[in-house]
């Protein structure tokens, strides 16, 4: 597996990671644990050397996996988890969660994170949203004294705005900035990837599957288990889905050329942007894993990229990528 700097940071990791919610919380029920242990497992044996995961999947539970599954690769795998949910046991993704990043509550949620994932530091530390009602200067500044105290290694944001990049920046440089990006959901173009690339930020692009859909095993009469997060999802409408189809025949149509997948043209085009960007698609299956992290050799040439651009930009992606609720958390 090709290896990858999160910008000037220094941190490097495998070119494609693991994003792991989707083993406990959030896409049905959750997986056999046994199974994602030895999948993980696996994940390292191919070369992943890097892990997406939050207190806030399950609750808990996704990182007491991560801890369990990757105990015997400590030094050689990075995890990246994250903070600033007020969490109950009935959290549910679907409603409008509490966001709680004062800084007491940061220093909480990496001492439990600390030991669900059985390390002595964490490796990546991502506030999950941006709190309003907490100065972001507060933020970066909470968790600059968990890394001068050794507890955490780097500081990252998920779904901020440039400003907030800027502001955060300023007082704990940001290794990464994690936010959905993808040929369905290409918000981070407008501002963001320009501001990182200024800063020396890395780019962690989740669902670059746009949650499945790109890979073509999703149409219009697919049903998904009545726990998915998608079914409360605008952009997973029966109708939605059938008028993103064109997207997904673009990849298709690329996919047959290069002799790949659409979900591996998804990726490849992703890592073709900024050298930069690690995309952490997820996967509950050894399949699917080794066709996710195939795409790192695939070399998309810049006629393949210009087509796909100019294919894609006629394509109006139809339905919102959250609930009202949840798209109010994004952007700040």
């Amino acid at each position: 597996m090709q290896k990858r700097k999160l910008g000037k940071s220094g941190l490097e990791v495998s070119a494609v990671g693991l994003g792991c919610m989707g083993m406990s919380f959030s896409y049905g029920p959750p997986a056999d644990k046994q199974e994602m242990i030895s999948l993980l497992r696996s994940a390292v044996e191919r070369g992943v050397t890097f892990f997406d995961t939050a207190e806030v999947y399950g609750p808990f539970t996704n990182e007491e996996l991560l801890g369990e599954g990757l105990s015997p690769f400590r030094g050689q795998v990075i995890i990246a988890t994250k903070f600033g949910f007020n969490l109950d046991p009935k959290f549910d993704l679907r409603g409008s969660p509490g966001l709680n990043s004062q800084p007491e509550h940061i220093r909480q949620v990496a001492e439990g994170s600390l030991k669900r994932l059985k390390v002595d530091a964490i490796d990546l530390f991502y506030q999950h949203r941006v709190d309003p009602d907490v100065p972001i200067e507060d933020v970066a500044g909470a968790v600059k004294e968990l890394i001068q105290e050794g507890k955490v290694k780097h500081f990252g944001l998920s779904e901020a705005a440039a400003k907030t990049i800027r502001r955060a920046h300023a007082v704990q440089p940001v290794t990464a900035v994690q936010s959905e990006y993808s040929l369905w959901t290409r918000i981070p173009e407008a501002e963001v990837l320009a501001t990182l690339e200024e800063l020396g930020i890395g780019f962690v692009p989740y669902s670059p599957l746009g949650r499945g859909f790109l890979t073509g095993k999703i149409n219009e009469n697919t049903t998904f288990d009545k726990s998915d997060f998608r079914n409360a999802l605008p952009r997973f409408t029966p109708e939605a889905r059938k008028a993103n189809q064109a997207l997904v025949e673009l990849l298709a149509k690329i996919a047959e050329r290069k002799k790949a997948t659409p979900a591996q043209i998804a990726i490849a085009w992703l890592l073709a942007q900024k050298p930069w960007i690690v995309p952490i698609p997820g996967t509950t299956k050894l399949a699917r894993l080794d066709e996710n992290i195939g795409a790192a050799t695939l070399e998309l040439t810049p006629d393949d990229l210009r087509e796909i651009d100019s294919a894609s930009s006629k394509i109006k992606v139809q339905g919102a990528r959250y609930t009202e609720k949840l798209e109010k958390l994004t952007g700040r």
